[in-house]
């Protein structure tokens, strides 16, 4: 049961990957809409994936606790 439960949190990272590709796919084509506006978006793109990843980390870690059973 518990292999479940961690396969579900890892879930997780299913999203978090579909959604920094796809906001990377957009940063690229802002960017290529607007090359002087690289400057602002790039600050902006890699806070939203920092956040993103933030949220693949604590469910890999919740993942690893469930299946440890800490």
């Amino acid at each position: 049961m518990t292999a479940l439960a961690a396969g579900i949190a890892m879930l997780a990272g299913l999203g978090v990957g579909i959604g920094i590709g796809i906001a990377t796919a957009k940063a690229a084509e802002s960017v290529g809409r607007q090359p002087e506006a690289y400057g602002r978006i790039l600050p902006l793109f890699f806070i939203g994936a920092a956040l993103a990843e933030a949220v693949a980390i604590y469910s890999f870690v919740i993942a690893i606790l469930l299946v440890l059973k800490v």
